[in-house]
């Protein structure tokens, strides 16, 4: 089996290895030019194209990803949905329990400061949240400064996963992620979360959080969230590692 990764691998070295016994699965996320919001379609057709010369399986990380590739017209060879993961041993849940005495900590995260991570969305609550009874830390980088969420620069993976046991409910204000490891991360260690309802958000949540439309939605989602705190963390569902690795193996034929 060989897997490759969107349009991200020299077609040489495929050629050179393919044999008719080799299933070739090829993992996919975007569309990139719906991410970037751009006209220019042409990286997505170029990943269109590679999958048919040489997938015989495709991965999608989401329906989403797979529906807004169809809605351009462009179609997949044996499509497939398998949600991404992250490492259980890093990312795994606190033991403390979640106080409603206690302020809310809530935390986002980005490794990327592009724009449609959110960064309207988090200015507006630094100026609209009560930090009477909130405390918000932003992990990761971001093009502004805040007068009340505090800001925190990028973490390796071991203390990422520290500071996120540290905080109670996850943040996420990116649109149009085809399936954000962070969000998973987030979700992997116990926090419930409140995301934008776009891109592949809405089903790597389910019912452990809520998704918002507008971003005045949110405080109004804080406070059900904390209210409804044990049973929405009890509905987190991400799949392990190890599951996505079995079944990576089980569509290229690997038992």
């Amino acid at each position: 089996m060989a897997v490759l990764n969107a349009f991200v691998f020299e077609e040489a070295a495929v050629k050179a290895m393919r044999h008719s016994k080799c299933c070739v699965v090829h993992r996919v996320d975007g569309p990139v030019s719906v991410y970037r919001r751009e006209a220019d379609t042409s990286i997505d057709r170029l990943t269109a194209e590679l999958n048919r010369k040489y997938a015989d399986i495709t991965v999608f990380q989401s329906h989403y990803s797979l529906e807004a590739y169809e809605k351009m017209g462009l179609d997949f060879v044996s499509p497939v949905i398998i949600m991404n993961a992250v490492d259980s041993e890093i990312f795994y849940p606190s033991k403390r329990k979640f106080s409603q005495g206690s302020k809310i900590r809530l935390v986002a995260t980005s490794w990327s400061d592009n724009p449609n991570k959110g960064v309207e969305t988090y200015k507006w609550l630094d100026r609209n949240l009560d930090w009477g009874r909130l405390e918000f830390t932003f992990i990761g980088r971001i093009n502004c400064e805040f007068r009340n969420i505090k800001k925190v620069p990028p973490l390796p993976s071991l203390e990422l996963a520290d500071a996120l046991r540290e905080h109670d409910i996850y943040v996420t204000a990116s649109i149009k992620d085809p399936c954000s490891n962070a969000l998973i991360e987030g979700l992997g260690c116990g926090l419930p979360a409140i995301c934008t309802n776009s891109g592949g958000h809405p089903e790597i949540v389910g019912e452990a959080g809520f998704c918002f439309d507008k971003k005045e939605e949110i405080p109004e989602m804080i406070d059900q969230l904390a209210g409804e705190y044990q049973i929405r963390q009890q509905k987190i569902h991400i799949p392990a590692i190890t599951e996505v690795t079995d079944r990576y193996l089980a569509v290229g034929g690997i038992t």
